[in-house]
């Protein structure tokens, strides 16, 4: 069945809310605005859209069904096509493997395809089933693009937070994993930064279509949606800068503690480097040696080491050596 194909469709009745179907054929004809959502991992999904949208061209179905689709809008006489991708909420999955969302659009009637589940779709969808959701196509789009952007800005602050967390560990006491943690947040940085760039030219194009298919409402969210990505952008290049000099910072810290590490033992072998001389020299074996014959021989032999001692870190702090 054919049908199977269809997650859900939503027929909008312009009040916030929508009469949902699962079947195709069990729509109703009408003149509201419907929004069509598809399981683009169903073997038959591409025959039904075919089908079901004779006026979608081939180049377009074969670039809403590209599992590697780029970031863009393109616009055609029939509608527009957006593809833009989001953080990955779905569990076991890395939020920097981010899920694309599919979308074509006319006044009318919006088709949007998943290989995989997007929070912020399904959350534009669950405000349309609580009558507090968007009332035209031009809504929903500029909705879902919205919470795209939405949570890429949250993701980006908790890498933020990280940033900020490893540094006030790096001054309290650094640690030599912290290196892994650093890596890390640069990594993700670097990763969203590869997904998200391209989206630029794609929301900017979207602001600047030549449709009807926005309202002026929704033309001022887009415009929002593009500031936040730019943000977006602007933060993530922050974040890879900020962590090679945090980085170097560990590195710095970790040295420091070395070098006073190394400091001591030397301060002590320092000290200790005139007794080990002495004891070994007492310590021969042959005729001879001093004070082998008397009881006070070795106490008045600890008494000198003492004094040594004592003398040496007399000298070690006029000199300010510690």
């Amino acid at each position: 069945m054919l049908d199977n194909v269809l997650l859900f469709a939503k027929v909008l009745d312009e009040k916030n809310g929508a009469s949902e179907y699962s079947q195709l054929n069990k729509i109703e004809s009408t003149t509201n605005p419907i929004w069509f959502h598809f399981d683009a991992n169903h073997p038959d999904a591409l025959t039904a859209i075919q089908q079901t949208f004779s006026d979608i061209d081939e180049y377009t179905l074969q670039a809403i069904f590209d599992h590697d689709a780029r970031p863009r809008t393109l616009q055609l006489d029939s509608g527009i096509l957006i593809i833009l991708r989001g953080i990955n909420h779905n569990e076991g999955d890395e939020p920097e493997d981010m899920v694309a969302v599919r979308l074509w659009a006319s006044e009318k009637r919006l088709i949007s395809l998943q290989y995989r589940k997007s929070k912020a779709l399904m959350q534009v969808s669950e405000s349309i089933n609580t009558h507090r959701g968007p009332k035209t196509i031009g809504d929903i789009v500029t909705s879902i693009s919205a919470k795209v952007f939405d949570y890429i800005e949250g993701s980006i602050s908790l890498l933020d937070e990280r940033m900020d967390l490893i540094e006030s560990r790096i001054l309290d006491e650094p640690d030599k994993q912290l290196r892994q943690d650093i890596s890390e947040i640069r990594k993700s940085a670097i990763m969203l930064r590869r997904y998200i760039a391209p989206q630029k030219e794609a929301i900017s194009q979207l602001r600047y279509s030549d449709t009807n298919l926005f309202s002026a409402k929704n033309l001022r969210r887009i415009q929002e949606s593009q500031d936040t990505l730019l943000r977006g952008i602007e933060d993530l290049d922050a974040i890879r800068e900020r962590s090679q000099i945090v980085k170097d910072e560990l590195v710095n810290a970790l040295s420091d503690k070395l070098n006073r590490n190394l400091y001591v033992i030397s301060v002590i072998t320092a000290i200790f480097l005139p007794l080990g001389f002495l004891t070994g020299l007492f310590g021969i074996n042959i005729g001879g040696m001093p004070g082998v014959d008397k009881e006070m021989a070795f106490t008045i032999f600890a008494a000198c080491l003492t004094a040594i001692v004592v003398i040496q870190i007399i000298l070690f702090k006029y000199f300010k050596w510690f």
